[in-house]
């Protein structure tokens, strides 16, 4: 028997369906712009299924604007085309931001595996754009054309920085070479999520279960309170340590047991490396591979130069002439430290120092040298303390207040939320601040944002920034007390906050930290330098218990050990820079061993006999998951800039409110609008003097 399909049929079944697609864009808070205070993230209302059917509305409405700028009827302008495309898929980019946030500091086996799909789509999206050759023609004509259009500085930046991103992406090349290169783009984004992935299984499942007392003298009571909290919620009579950083450093540098600093270092050192499932040795090698296949697609010789094109240093020969200058002079510094290290240490009856022997014997020597102990010293940095200091040293540079409200929708209840003003009461942003380790966070630090700054239509829209840390927890007995490395990682992540929140540009991908690579370090490393400054320590370093301030003596001891050990440090940094442009600076040879390629770029910066069974490259996610792949260099070219800049401070107060004026206008707030060497010069008055850093680390006179 045959239905009849009368037209009040179809409509009533359209209908349906609409009323059904309706409900789920209702049900989907990822479908519209959020209606929350100041546009934030509505994160309880989030599941992980809203995430693909949200990526994939998005990425269709993106590439809806996408066309119809590219199918413009019009003759290409720079407001019809580079403007246009600059705002195009805005609520793809607040998705994007929100999820891979949440990837970083609160992920999960389903997340993961949403990542694995959003991936390549997001992937063959961007491809899309840049292999877009309708768009792509537009992009040139305006570009060809670009002195009839009487452009300001920034969109004289904008257009050369959209023209680039197609130029050196693919848009010259032929079909089937833009194809290969959606299969390469692809596959790394694949990989460079699984490595993440690794490394982070690699980290949380890491237990190390301690029965005997005797086996934690030296350790600080939180950390032992941590480790017998860990123990009594798995069910275990005893103390369990892991790799969180807070606990991995606090073990190598405080423990009297030797055989647990060993177990713990061996540990972290292996990461990734392990004969398992989580081995990242084979993805290592791909990722080189891939990246030069890429870069050789493209017409540059490497990786290294394809990047660096668009970095300060311009060329891989610059920064490997700038890392082994550096080199030349940190070594003998830094030969001498060790000495001077293994001496102290085979006093106390150590035959050879060994890589899980030096952070504890560099403590026991600053406290010889400088009766300073970092334990003395944390009782004055309570978290909240810091915090408030923080906020008060911004007040008194940058006039901004910070007010803590709870109308902000969080994604872990650990999560606070604060809004920012200006002097005269003006929203500014929002500040997020995520401070403990715990499951299913990655290591580390660093600073993001859930929405960027830009104007439009005459408003200037704010940005929601956040840092994200791993700091000692709190325990029953006492609150979070800061070593004074996790103060000045603090100190360093609010640099690039506020290098986000001050943002005051037109367009978005211009905004806050969307600067060069090796520029991008300035505001965070120059934001260090208070913590070290009595005049700013005054301001928050209280006793938590008696509110007596931090001792003048504490403060001198501070400022006297700010050099200890620096050659040593240095020389670590090097090795990182060195191990990164070995990786991606030359042609990859699929053959090589990844422990003996890495032993080998590393052996000038050498000190501490070899961990055999160990790796620093399989668990080096910022070259291999972040985005510093042929940019670890910046650390210490950033360094430069900084120390050249706070001696500026230095000269003219630190508090000097004409010198944060100009720091805050040229730098803080202009993002990427123009060059960086440009900005700093109108900021300092000159080009940055290297001399300012040897100076600062005590190897120069």
């Amino acid at each position: 028997m045959k239905t009849h399909i009368t037209p009040s049929k179809i409509i009533t079944v359209l209908l349906i369906l609409t009323f059904k697609m309706q409900a789920q864009d209702q049900q989907n808070p990822l479908f519209s712009n959020f209606e929350t205070p100041y546009q934030t993230v509505p994160f309880s209302q989030i599941k992980t299924e809203h995430f693909v059917p949200a990526f994939e509305k998005a990425i269709a409405e993106a590439k809806s604007e996408i066309e119809n700028i590219s199918n413009s009827p019009e003759i290409p302008t720079f407001a019809n085309t580079i403007e246009t495309l600059d705002f195009a898929g805005g609520q793809l980019n607040r998705i994007s931001s929100a999820f891979f946030n949440l990837n970083s500091a609160e992920t999960n086996e389903e997340i993961q595996k949403t990542a694995k799909v959003v991936s390549p789509m997001l992937s063959d999206f961007h491809n899309d754009i840049i292999l877009n050759k309708k768009l792509f023609e537009r992009i040139k004509s305006v570009w060809d054309h670009k002195a009839q259009f009487n452009l300001n500085t920034e969109q004289t930046t904008l257009l050369e920085k959209k023209f680039k991103e197609f130029s050196r992406n693919g848009a010259l090349l032929s079909e089937t070479d833009q194809q290969k290169l959606r299969a390469l783009d692809k596959e790394l984004a694949t990989l460079s999520l699984k490595f993440g992935e690794n490394v982070l299984a690699e980290t949380t499942a890491y237990e190390y279960l301690v029965t005997n007392e005797e086996d934690l003298k030296g350790l600080p009571e939180d950390t032992i309170e941590n480790a017998r909290k860990l123990a009594q919620q798995k069910g275990k009579e005893g103390w369990i340590f892991t790799l969180d950083f807070p606990i991995y450093q606090a073990v190598v540098k405080y423990a009297d047991n030797r055989s647990l600093r060993e177990t713990i270092v061996k540990a972290y050192a292996k990461r990734g490396f392990n004969e398992n499932d989580f081995n990242n040795e084979n993805i290592v090698k791909e990722i080189v591979k891939l990246r030069h296949e890429r870069a050789n697609l493209l017409g540059y010789n490497t990786h290294a130069h394809f990047v660096l094109e668009q970095r300060m240093a311009e060329n891989p020969e610059k920064v490997n002439t700038f890392l082994n200058d550096l080199l030349i002079k940190a070594k003998p510094f830094a030969q001498q430290e060790f000495k001077e290290l293994e001496k102290s240490a085979q006093a106390q009856g150590l035959d050879r120092l060994q890589a899980w022997d030096g952070s504890y014997y560099a403590e026991k020597l600053k406290k010889e040298k400088f009766n300073l102990d970092d334990e003395a010293l944390k009782p004055y940095f309570k978290l909240e303390n810091v915090l408030s200091g923080v906020f008060t040293i911004a007040g008194k540079l940058y006039g901004l207040q910070f007010e803590k409200i709870s109308n902000i929708d969080v994604y872990h209840p650990e999560v606070e939320t604060y809004k920012v003003t200006d002097e005269q009461g003006n929203f500014v942003a929002i500040f997020y601040t995520d401070f403990f380790p715990r499951k299913g966070k990655r290591a580390g630090a660093w600073m993001t944002s859930f929405k960027d700054q830009w104007k439009q239509n005459g408003e200037n829209s704010r940005p929601h920034v956040s840092i994200v840390c791993n700091f000692t927890s709190p325990t029953n007995i006492k609150p979070s007390l800061l070593t004074f490395n996790e103060v000045t990682t603090l100190f360093h992540e609010f640099g690039h906050a506020l290098h986000g929140m001050l943002a005051d540009t037109t367009y978005p991908s211009l905004s806050g930290t969307d600067v060069y690579w090796d520029f991008v370090e300035l505001p965070s490393q120059v934001m260090e330098n208070w913590a070290y400054e009595e005049e700013a320590l005054k301001l928050f370093a209280h006793h938590y218990q008696t509110g007596e301030l931090i001792p003048l003596e504490y403060v001198k001891k501070i400022k006297e050990s700010a050099n200890f050990m620096e050659g040593m440090a240095t020389l670590r940094q090097l090795s990182f820079g060195l191990v990164d442009m070995a990786w991606h600076g030359q042609i990859p040879d699929n053959s090589i061993r990844v422990k003996a390629f890495e032993t080998k770029a590393m052996a000038p910066t050498q000190l501490y006999p070899l961990i055999e069974d160990s790796s620093t490259s399989t668990a080096f996610s910022h070259i291999f998951q972040g985005g510093y792949s042929s940019g670890y260099y910046s650390y210490k070219w950033a360094e430069v800039l900084d120390a050249d800049a706070f001696e500026y401070f230095k000269e003219t107060g630190i508090f000097n409110k004409a010198t944060a004026d100009k720091f805050k206008k040229y730098v803080l707030s202009q993002g990427g609008t123009d060059k960086p060497m440009k900005l700093y010069i109108e900021f300092r008055g000159q080009e940055p003097n290297a001399d300012a850093l040897l100076k600062r680390a005590g190897m120069l006179n």
